[in-house]
């Protein structure tokens, strides 16, 4: 089963190595078109992060793409449901967030409320029809049927992530290419969609052979993995391939900021855990004073994404100060991949015998 579904995702995609990097945005994009040229070029499929893109950024993220490279690429997008605006629910977070204005000098009345992230639409598939990039994938299930069914009309093969077997089963049904198994371990926002209990999560090595078992398309694995080792271990439980996100974050082409990159390089890094309080929706990253101090998840946070526009003078504030106290550090469980090398470099060395 492996040997044939390595072929069969690698066929698909008419990629070299059987590597996604996986398309990292954060509340300041992690990284943008260079990333994706670099890993795409040297025989993965580079990723292109979308959640925080207007229309036109993206579109000049892919023209500076297509100068640069003619191999596959995937572009991904957010499809989660704007929330409505809940005023008592943001009051209550900013009162929770009190303690910390008053630190900085911050007045809240003077912070706007906002969205922060717009979920897949027709405007950027309009931008998208003039590129057709060989793989448009989705977080948090997939968007309305029209759009994904334009999508399809370009033949662009439609990836999307599921955290338990029950959405990996829903995604199959409602005709994706592919799906990613995103494991427990993941570093930032969990994929998933049809439940919001966290009970439900699982680790990667648990879930991959689960959701195999059940589905007859290729399965990517992601979490936890950041070396060739856990590539093979992958590949031995089913998977087509593997999604790789935690181990690029210290490339030079990861746009991170030093403070990231410090805590990715230090002991820190060991412990992590799922909080909600950047966006609104559980997302892994190093632990730090805020999710220490009000919980990695608390009930205050507004739904995602509104829950951004709150935090953010805090961590504006703190990062000037070279503190990293208010700053969403995704990383997953096992940082031990993070390399101070160029992603073509680091995704041939993932790909170790392949």
């Amino acid at each position: 089963m492996r040997l044939e579904q390595l072929m069969e995702l690698t066929e698909l995609l008419g990629i070299e190595l059987p590597i996604v990097q996986a398309p990292m945005a954060v509340v300041a994009v992690a990284q943008g078109s260079a990333m994706a040229i670099a890993v795409s070029n040297a025989g993965g499929l580079g990723s292109l992060p979308c959640a925080m893109l207007t229309a036109d950024g993206l579109r000049k993220e892919l023209e500076s793409i297509k100068t640069q490279t003619n191999k596959p690429l995937n572009v991904n997008f957010f499809c989660h449901a704007v929330p409505d605006a809940d005023a008592e629910r943001e009051s209550s977070w900013r009162v929770a967030l009190a303690p910390y204005y008053r630190q900085y000098g911050i007045d809240p009345a003077g912070i706007p409320t906002g969205p922060g992230r717009a979920p897949f639409s027709g405007e950027f598939a309009d931008v998208l029809e003039e590129y057709q990039p060989a793989v448009v994938s989705f977080h948090f299930g997939l968007p309305p049927a029209h759009l994904l069914a334009r999508v399809k009309s370009w033949r662009s093969k439609i990836f999307s992530s599921a955290t338990t077997v029950e959405e990996a089963l829903w995604l199959e049904a409602h005709g994706v290419d592919a799906i990613i198994a995103q494991g427990l371990e993941a570093g930032g926002h969990r994929g998933m969609f049809l439940s919001d209990d966290l009970t439900t999560q699982v680790g990667t090595f648990a879930l991959l052979p689960q959701i195999v078992r059940v589905v007859k398309l290729p399965v990517v694995a992601a979490g936890g993995i950041a070396d060739a080792q856990g590539i093979a271990a992958a590949m031995a439980l089913g998977a087509a391939g593997v999604q790789i996100g935690t181990a690029y974050l210290l490339c030079p082409e990861a746009t991170i900021s030093g403070i990231h990159r410090a805590a990715l390089k230090s002991e820190a890094a060991r412990h992590t855990a799922l909080t909600n309080l950047f966006t609104g929706r559980p997302a892994r990253g190093i632990m730090n004073r805020v999710m220490r101090e009000l919980g990695p998840i608390n009930s205050h946070a507004p739904a995602f994404p509104l829950a951004t526009s709150a935090i953010a003078p805090l961590r504006a504030k703190a990062e000037a100060e070279g503190s990293g106290d208010f700053s969403p550090l995704w990383s997953g469980q096992n940082a031990i991949g993070c390399k101070e090398v160029p992603a073509a470099q680091l995704t041939r060395e993932l790909a170790g015998g392949h």
